[in-house]
This record gives structure tokens, sequence and C-alpha cells, in this order.
């Protein structure tokens, strides 16, 4: 693609409160291309999740623009799949099978036949075919994140948005789920939009970090990261780029987005 698949241009994204007008994120820009495991990484209140939101089509900047595929983002689409924390959005009186039919059914993107054909390989591709006929409540938390995963990407979204989903997980389950991740985005390759709070899991999961500034959010780096793993946590070049974003977070380091693009 000679233009990215995703594009968020000067975003300003404001709200209201009973006593303020609130600015979440000012300005903000970034390019997300195929394939991109893309992640949005800042501190608490520097409006991550409002700019997901927004790149879902839920809240409408007052300020610049977001274009998928060079179409305007103006509303929710089935081009856009959120998964959200703890994946528990499956439907528990549904199995697994169900739950990854179901939203087919309800869009019409595809029917019939086609419906159920995708649903079975969807299922086939997450390693879930000897559980298509369980219930979500009988299901790990991996299992849980590869049914809700599976089923957004039975719709072929353009992209996937993920909201900080294993951010109330303990440590050893969040670094299985994260193993989790990475091993379907190396069977699947989708493009993937992931929010989180955590230098380390931005730097394992994502191949490019955007590092967001505190309230309100506005770009202060972005960061190849392709080369990090859970195998090289302790390493030096771990260890320097964590460095970096931290400072970057919390010692207000002054950077430009053009001096650390690469």
């Amino acid at each position: 693609m000679r233009e990215p698949l995703l594009d968020v241009n000067g975003v300003t994204i404001q709200y209201k409160t009973p006593q303020h007008l609130v600015t979440a994120t000012y300005q903000v820009s970034f390019a997300v291309w195929p394939s991109d495991r893309y992640v949005i990484l800042g501190p608490s209140g520097c409006g991550k999740s409002t700019l997901l939101k927004a790149v879902g089509g839920f809240l409408e900047p007052v300020e610049g623009e977001i274009r998928l595929r060079e179409r305007k983002v103006t509303a929710p689409g089935p081009d856009r799949m959120m998964v959200f924390q703890e994946f528990e959005q499956l439907m528990p009186w549904k199995t697994v099978y169900q739950n990854v039919l179901f939203p087919m059914q309800v869009t019409g993107k595809f029917r019939g036949r086609d419906a159920h054909d995708r649903a079975n390989a969807m299922v086939e591709k997450v390693n879930l075919t000897r559980f298509k006929d369980v219930y979500p409540h009988m299901l790990s938390g991996g299992m849980k994140m590869r049914v809700a995963i599976a089923r957004a990407m039975a719709l072929e979204p353009d992209i996937l948005l993920m909201d900080e989903p294993f951010a109330a997980l303990d440590a050893l389950t969040r670094r299985k789920m994260q193993q989790e991740l990475l091993g379907l985005w190396e069977q699947l390759k989708f493009t993937v939009l992931f929010v989180t709070h955590s230098i380390e899991e931005a730097i394992i999961l994502g191949s490019r970090i955007l590092v967001l500034s505190p309230h309100p959010g506005r770009v202060r780096a972005e960061m190849g990261a392709d080369s990090f793993s859970h195998e090289n946590v302790d390493g030096p070049e771990f260890g320097a780029i964590s460095k970096r974003i931290h400072r970057l977070l919390f010692e207000h380091e002054v950077e430009t987005v053009d001096e650390v693009r690469a």
C-alpha cells in the first residue's frame, strides 16, 4: 500500500464534564500499516482509550481526522473490531463456535453456509476445534482471548483494536496471554492497535510504539520495537529502550517525532 492502512492526523479530542471541558488528546498524529502491531503507550489519563474509541468511530475529534483505507472514519463499522479487557464480552450462553458465528449473523456480511464455514475455519486457526462446543466459563483466559480474536477476525476487519486487555491479570497470566497474542499474530498477521500503560508490555508486543505525554495526550515519540521479546527482557538493549521510554513519560525529556522515527 502506498498509503497507510490507518492515518490519524492532528487529532484533538475533547469531552465535557459538569464543571469542565476536558482535552483528552491534543493534535495526535500517527500511521498504522498492514500487519503492524502498533502500541499506544502512556500514563493513566493521557487519552489512550479515548483515542482508541475515536478510531473505532465512537467519538468524533474536534480537530484533525482519522482515515481508514483513505476513507474518513465517522461511525463504528465491522472494518474495526474491538477486543476489551479480560474477554468477558463473550456471550456465556453460546459455545465457542456460536460466539464466532454470531457477529457474521448480526452484520450479514457473511451468510448461510459461507458464515458457518468461516466460523469453523477461524476456530481451527486459533487451535480450538476440540473446544468448539464448549461454553466460555469452561475456558482458560488464553482460550477466551483466542475466541475473542477469532470472532473479530471472522469478519475480516482491517484492524483489531485492543484496549488494555491484560491490565487486570496477574504477572504470570499476563505473560502467558502476551505469548498467546504474539503466537496468533505470527499465524494470522492481523493488524492490531493496542493500548497499554505498561512499558514492558509495549516493548514486547509492539512492532512500533507511540509514546504519549501525560494529560492531555500529545505525541512524545514514535519508535520501533520489533526486535524484542520475553527472551531478552534482561538484555541491555531492552533495558535501554525501557529507560528511554521512562524518561519520555516521567521526566519530560524533549524529543521531536522526527528525531525518533526510524
